[in-house]
């Protein structure tokens, strides 16, 4: 794991095509004397196949990071790049497009449907986007395998233990082969050791897939495994 890096600093190192951008963010929420820079003045990149990890307290700013890099809150400044796309330049209907084929969300909670199988939950973004077909289901039978699921594969969340949410949850977001894989507080609800392999997996898989991904945590405990390691305070990383 390197030292710590200043976001200027690393904002100076080269993406690729592939990677995330994101360059001078500011973000200011409401008006007037309630206003709050929630991000200030941010620089961050990541390439593909790298994965940082950004620690912080509570109200540190660190949802918001994930929300402006995933294309779900415009920045009141700055820009960010995707796959050689700038996010911050498209309209709303583009930017939802770009998060369903780009960018990859890992949610605190799996957020898994509860009617639907692990299996069932990777085929939907695809059956959605409406490019399911026997290569989709071969990948999702594949990424099952990945994380260790496949005598799981036609389980229901309520069948799961909190490691196999947090593993299905994983495997979907990677259904879509993102260039950009966001990651919010994986580990809130399981023990240190299922938090352990829940990390080593993502940056397994963050690896092997070329993603560029950013976990954001308050748990300093889980940060051996990130290439590198940054810490929010007031909206600000150093």
């Amino acid at each position: 794991m390197t030292t710590p890096a200043t976001g200027r600093q690393a904002a100076s190192d080269t993406a690729g095509p592939g990677g995330l951008r994101m360059l001078d963010i500011t973000l200011t929420l409401g008006d007037g004397d309630t206003a709050v820079t929630a991000l200030a003045d941010v620089s961050l990149t990541v390439a593909p196949g790298e994965f940082v990890a950004v620690v912080g307290p509570s109200g540190s700013g660190k949802s918001s990071l994930l929300a402006v890099a995933g294309g779900l809150q415009r920045p009141t400044s700055g820009t960010v790049h995707i796959a050689g796309t700038e996010l911050t330049a498209l309209s709303d209907k583009e930017r939802t497009a770009a998060r369903r084929h780009h960018i990859g969300f890992v949610f605190q909670q799996s957020n898994l449907l509860a009617s639907l199988t692990v299996r069932e939950q990777l085929l939907l973004p695809l059956h959605i986007d409406g490019r399911l077909d026997a290569a989709g289901r071969t990948r999702a039978d594949e990424l099952i395998e990945a994380v260790g699921l496949s005598h799981r594969a036609g389980a229901r969340p309520h069948q799961l233990s909190g490691g196999e949410r947090q593993r299905a949850g994983l495997a979907r977001a990677l259904m879509t082969s993102p260039a950009v894989l966001l990651v919010d507080e994986p580990t809130s609800a399981l023990d240190r050791v299922r938090s352990a392999e829940a990390v080593r997996l993502i940056a397994e898989q963050t690896h092997e897939r070329g993603t560029a991904t950013v976990m954001v945590t308050h748990d300093t405990a889980i940060m051996d495994a990130a290439d590198r390691v940054y810490e929010m305070v007031d909206g600000r990383l150093s």
